[in-house]
């Protein structure tokens, strides 16, 4: 069987709510699908017509799809009843069999009667009267209905992705007395997605104790050249600061190995005369990370500017002293010497895997963002592009 493409559409509420983690953990460890793309939407009335039209196309024999309709009418416009930013997030996923998989054993169905254990089991809210009728109906996640309808709205996704999504800061409103309103970037490193797991939903999860809001997210695959502009900084860092291992290597290395002994002067020039190989190595070593590829390997700049084979999650988050408040529940580089309770503490593994990046000021966020594609909307985002190729295929 072909591989189908489906998707889930984390809603507004669930946003609101910091469920986005649990319900992101939920999904990468319960489906068999791949995840091949994520993407904010902050749409206006014309997109929420255009969505509507196409739901109004769908399977009626399904019980609650005017429940569906209603709800994307009233609470995924920018006025809603609530008030809240109409902020969504849209996961990408492939495989085979995936919109029955996903609805089935991820996803749940809306239903007073859903099991516990799948998304809206959880972080859905289905109450009905004796008879029948709707009192309360909030579905957590919204997912394409019937393989026809879900290519029109991929098609529809794909199609606005850039006019009504990408970096959606503006979606998010703060009182006339919020100060130092900043947009952090963090980024969850390749360790994440080596297996299925909830690691990427328990680390966003940490970061939702922050009460700031994910106004971005993309998934990356860092080129050759993104990585080593994205890290460029650490080359000095590391030729500044990681001469104590060259010569904590050699003394160790050399002790014994001579019947004299060796002068301190000896350590102190060849740690001048290494610390560039050094740095360059160690460079090589977290660029080569972060992108699957050894960058002194790479012989052409077409190598250089090709996505690398490791995936990486980027966000957004904006809010006030996001910087400060996102790198507190970071944690210490080292996580051994991380505060227990924060992201490197619970979940990294070293120096390099330590389980997520975040920006260490507003002019790094900056520099950084730009790199990888998140200072503004794309023209054409990333996630258009991986919808246009599934698309084309016949």
């Amino acid at each position: 069987m072909a591989d189908e493409l489906a998707y889930v559409m984390i809603t507004p509420y669930s946003l609101h709510k910091s469920r986005t983690g649990g319900i992101i953990g939920r999904l990468l460890s319960l489906t068999r699908l791949d995840l091949v793309g994520v993407h904010m939407y902050a749409p206006g009335d014309k997109w929420v017509d255009g969505y509507l039209d196409l739901l109004k196309r769908s399977d009626f024999d399904n019980p609650v799809r005017l429940q569906f309709i209603q709800y994307v009418n009233e609470n995924l416009r920018r006025s809603n009843p609530l008030g809240l930013s109409n902020r969504c997030l849209v996961l990408l996923f492939k495989g085979e069999n995936a919109l029955n998989h996903l609805m089935d054993d991820v996803v749940g169905h809306a239903s007073p009667k859903v099991e516990g254990h799948t998304v809206r089991g959880t972080y859905g809210d289905f109450q009905h009267t004796p008879d029948g009728q709707v009192k309360y109906f909030e579905p957590a996640v919204i997912c394409g209905p019937d393989p026809a309808t879900t290519r029109e709205e991929l098609e529809f996704f794909a199609r606005t992705a850039a006019t009504n999504g990408g970096i959606v800061e503006s979606a998010v409103h703060f009182l006339p007395t919020a100060k130092n309103v900043q947009t952090e970037l963090v980024i969850l490193k390749p360790e994440n997605f080596e297996k299925r797991s909830r690691r990427p939903g328990n680390i966003i999860d940490v970061f939702a104790r922050t009460g700031l809001f994910i106004v971005g997210a993309k998934l990356l695959s860092m080129s050759v050249a993104q990585g080593e502009a994205f890290y460029a900084p650490l080359l000095d860092v590391f030729r500044d600061k990681l001469q104590f291992l060259i010569e904590n290597t050699m003394r160790k290395r050399l002790a014994g190995a001579f019947d004299f002994g060796v002068p301190d002067a000896f350590y102190r020039a060849a740690n001048r005369m290494l610390a560039d190989l050094n740095a360059e190595t160690e460079f090589a070593r977290i660029v080569q990370y972060m992108t699957g590829v050894d960058p002194r390997k790479v012989k052409s700049e077409a190598e250089r500017n090709r996505p690398g084979p490791v995936r990486c999650l980027a966000l957004l988050y904006r809010g006030e002293d996001a910087i400060e408040k996102i790198r507190r529940w970071q944690g210490a580089t080292n996580p051994d010497k991380a505060e227990a309770g924060t992201v490197r503490s619970d979940f990294g593994r070293d120096l390099m895997r330590n389980a997520a990046h975040a920006s260490d000021s507003a002019a790094s966020a900056e520099r950084e963002r730009k790199v990888i594609g998140m200072w503004s909307t794309e023209p054409e985002p990333e996630f258009k592009r991986t919808l246009d190729a599934f698309l084309a295929k016949p």
